[in-house]
């Protein structure tokens, strides 16, 4: 996808840091290329970049404005199209992960076409998928997995392949949502995808590759949480996977906007893989991702030290310690 940069970053008045998810992806991971953040009075999110008003980001020199924000049912609220109106009539296109497309709007439609600005939907793909074969294809493939959504999937992917890559790995990065699609520019957004063609899409997104070459594939909820196991249970029969990691929130009670309990860890680990066994028999979980963000220094790190006591893998946090261990126990 061309989306062009500088980006100025949408928050609207989302509720918490974490409806922010999308937004503290790419300025994580393009830093260089997000140069302020909007922000409504009502929003409880921050990405510490400079606040601006629209105006003042097409005056920065902002080329894209990115809807960063993520809500339930990922709808675009009417309140919203006032600023995305006013940022394409300020010289941006808009890009957005929500599953309500832009073009739903005659408003920001009829703008954009005026203007001849581009609007882009990432979270829909464009054309058709397979169904899903299960066939055994070449190629290494390690998909992330969670106790529940939004524990640090995306991120450990990333940090991963970026690992693979100081080491001269064969290795590529396979978006499977809106926020990993903002940052490399390509992907299948699966949770987009009709359900009869998830695994598919993800064999599509993955394909044969030569013996030594690693997938790393961004994962998507989790087999325990209500809404979402149908897009988990897809995506883990179309990886393939050779390997799985398990990531985890360890302070949350209960799944995220849902009231079911969160899993035990073994559990959930030993469930993913039983159904990653489906289409590689030989599917392994290597190693279990932490995010301790909620922990200071020293509870972070007996947290660590418990789980891997508990499920005898390396156990890391991608942000405080890395994931060298992580890459070490594909070997």
């Amino acid at each position: 996808m061309d989306i062009l940069a500088p980006y100025l970053m949408f928050l609207g008045d989302v509720h918490d840091q974490l409806a922010a998810k999308t937004a503290t992806g790419v300025v994580h991971w393009r830093k260089d290329d997000c140069i302020g953040q909007v922000r409504f009075e009502d929003c409880h999110a921050d990405l510490r970049l400079p606040d601006m008003t629209i105006a003042e980001g097409a005056q920065a020199g902002a080329r894209t404005l990115v809807i960063g924000a993520v809500n339930p049912g990922g709808v675009l609220p009417d309140h919203w199209i006032d600023a995305i109106v006013e940022a394409l009539e300020a010289g941006m296109d808009v890009a957005s992960g929500l599953h309500q497309r832009l073009t739903s709007s005659s408003r920001i439609v009829e703008t954009a076409e005026r203007l001849d600005r581009k609007l882009f939907d990432v979270r829909h793909a464009d054309g058709t998928f397979p169904t899903g074969k299960g066939t055994k294809r070449s190629g290494k493939r390690l998909l992330t997995v969670g106790t529940d959504c939004s524990v640090g999937k995306m991120y450990t992917s990333l940090a991963i392949h970026a690992e693979m890559q100081k080491r001269a790995m064969a290795a590529d990065f396979r978006a499977t949502g809106q926020t990993g699609i903002l940052i490399v520019g390509s992907g299948v957004s699966i949770d987009a995808v009709i359900s009869d063609f998830i695994s598919g899409a993800t064999e599509t997104l993955s394909p044969t590759a030569d013996p030594d070459h690693w997938d790393v594939v961004e994962g998507q909820g989790s087999l325990f949480h209500p809404s979402f196991a149908g897009v988990t249970i897809g995506l883990i029969h179309g990886s393939q996977p050779d390997a799985l990691v398990m990531c985890h929130e360890p302070t949350r009670t209960k799944m995220r906007n849902v009231e079911h309990p969160i899993p035990d860890l073994q559990a959930c680990i030993d469930l993913h893989v039983r159904a990653a066994t489906l289409t590689n028999p030989d599917a392994r979980c290597i190693g279990v991702a932490v995010n301790t963000s909620a922990l200071d220094e020293a509870a972070a790190r007996k947290c660590l030290e418990d789980i891997e006591k508990q499920t005898g893998l390396p156990t890391v946090d991608p942000v405080r310690t890395g994931v060298v261990r992580l890459v070490d126990a594909l070997s």
